[in-house]
């Protein structure tokens, strides 16, 4: 499957309730990142898994009914249940999966905020899609508020909070040894990225995740975007270029006092449209999302 296709899954599975049938779950498919290191894509937003001599570590879920098949390939790869899980943000796309990996012992951890809006409903308006409240098996133990760090044999793990990214929730993890970062959804990997404003994302914040990332890599460091295919920091590059061009357009033609509708019919973006406006977002709704986190 294109990983480009993805973001479409994604929307779909929103907008029916994600109600598909386990049998019905596309193929997961691992992508070597480093030693024991993978992605793993399916429906939804991008797994990360780190299998060690003792421990099991997954980064996000999917959704609940890929559950079986994702506990499936860990295993083909030689992993177990998942000890550790850790969520990048509160979507359903990467937290289906907390309840049943939960109730057979995994220890779920978060940013705070991720805790506190899996607890309630959560509107998400771009799709008009409502995400009941998480069971309580699902809901994060371990929750932090900037940074943390695991320990996993001789693997270092850090994990950070860039704040009013995508949400405000976001956490991206960056495995020190194997030189590989899991962005989560701060990074849509050829598209135009969603971002929450309803829950605290915002444009200027998602550049300034980015910058955050890219500090943290080199030339060799390989990046899990939350959507998309595996990437390097040329690639997150290009789209920090993107979305500061996006930023510094749009922001001038809402200083001058135009109007949602009126910076729409001018088309700003035009130029960026063949390259990142062909997969979840056109230009013209893409604005439409942002324009309030200006």
């Amino acid at each position: 499957m294109n990983p480009l296709k993805l973001p479409f899954i994604f929307l779909t599975s929103l907008l029916l309730g994600l109600s598909a049938h386990a049998e019905e779950y596309p193929e997961v498919k691992p992508t070597q990142v480093g030693e024991g290191l993978y992605m793993l894509s399916a429906k939804g937003g991008n797994l990360g898994l780190f299998i060690s001599k003792d421990t099991t570590f997954l980064i996000d879920d999917q959704f609940a009914a890929g559950t079986e098949a994702i506990l499936g390939k860990i295993k083909e790869l030689g992993g177990t249940h998942p000890n550790f899980l850790i969520n990048t943000h509160f979507h359903g796309d990467h937290t289906g999966g907390n309840e049943a990996m939960g109730a057979d012992g995994t220890l779920i951890y978060s940013h705070h905020n991720v805790r506190k809006r899996l607890t309630v409903e959560n509107l998400i308006e771009a799709f008009n899609f409502r995400m009941p409240p998480m069971g309580k098996l699902g809901l994060p133990t371990i929750t932090f508020a900037d940074n943390m760090t695991f320990y996993i044999d001789d693997e270092v793990v850090d994990v950070f909070h860039p704040a009013s990214a995508h949400t405000d929730g976001d956490a991206v993890i960056h495995f020190k040894k194997a030189n590989a970062i899991h962005a989560g959804d701060i990074f849509f990997n050829g598209f135009y990225p969603f971002i929450d404003p309803r829950h605290g994302g915002s444009l200027k914040g998602m550049i300034d995740a980015v910058d955050t990332i890219l500090d943290r890599a080199n030339a060799d460091t390989k990046i899990i975007p939350g959507h998309g295919p595996l990437a390097n920091r040329n690639d997150l590059q290009e789209y920090r270029n993107m979305l500061a061009t996006a930023y510094e357009r749009l922001m001038t033609l809402k200083q001058e006092g135009k109007t949602l509708k009126q910076i729409q019919a001018a088309n700003p973006l035009d130029d960026l449209s063949a390259r990142w406006g062909n997969a979840m977002f056109t230009s013209e709704r893409w604005i439409s999302i942002i324009f309030s986190t200006l």
